[in-house]
């Protein structure tokens, strides 16, 4: 269905209906955000369960951002990664209520969500857990979460369409 959207040369412009962006982006928020939940309710930290030969889940948390970004800045980034979170996500939220390309307002609504998931985190733990760790041959791809595939995804989304003149 993305594909034909993205092919068809035609940008649909999704209605104003901000309620069922909202909702993409809530339901990424609650998977990210039960998911975490399971994940440090039941496993220690720093455990590691190999799943297959190529993914692990583990228990493991990050004070900074992509790729630890800052983990070890102090404790200042936390803050400013929430404050940088919330006001992300408002202007998302408030963007969501215009009309736009349907695969403009779904890159939104990931990112919205995946945003909300890691400031919660941070707000409630002051860190984010991360649990999804992918690797191969000996490399490690840095252990990520529910919240990091919606903003990935979204990100990855908006620079597609936006190379197609979609968006």
């Amino acid at each position: 269905m993305i594909d034909n959207l993205i092919q068809s040369g035609q940008p649909f412009r999704s209605r104003a209906q901000p309620r069922r962006w909202w909702l993409l982006a809530v339901a990424v928020l609650g998977l990210d955000v039960s998911s975490k939940a399971a994940i440090s309710t039941l496993m220690p930290y720093g455990e590691s369960i190999p799943l297959t030969g190529f993914f692990n889940l583990v228990h493991v948390w990050n004070t900074g951002a992509a790729f630890s970004f800052l983990a070890n800045a102090g404790g200042w980034q936390r803050y400013f990664f929430i404050a940088l979170a919330f006001g992300v996500s408002i202007w998302l939220t408030l963007e969501l209520r215009k009309p736009r390309p349907a695969l403009e307002v779904v890159a939104y609504s990931l990112i919205l969500g995946g945003a909300l998931g890691n400031a919660v985190d941070r707000l409630l733990r002051g860190h984010v857990v991360d649990h999804l760790d992918f690797h191969l041959g000996g490399l490690h791809w840095p252990a990520f979460n529910v919240a990091d595939i919606g903003i990935v995804c979204g990100a990855l989304l908006m620079v597609l369409t936006s190379r197609r003149g979609h968006c």
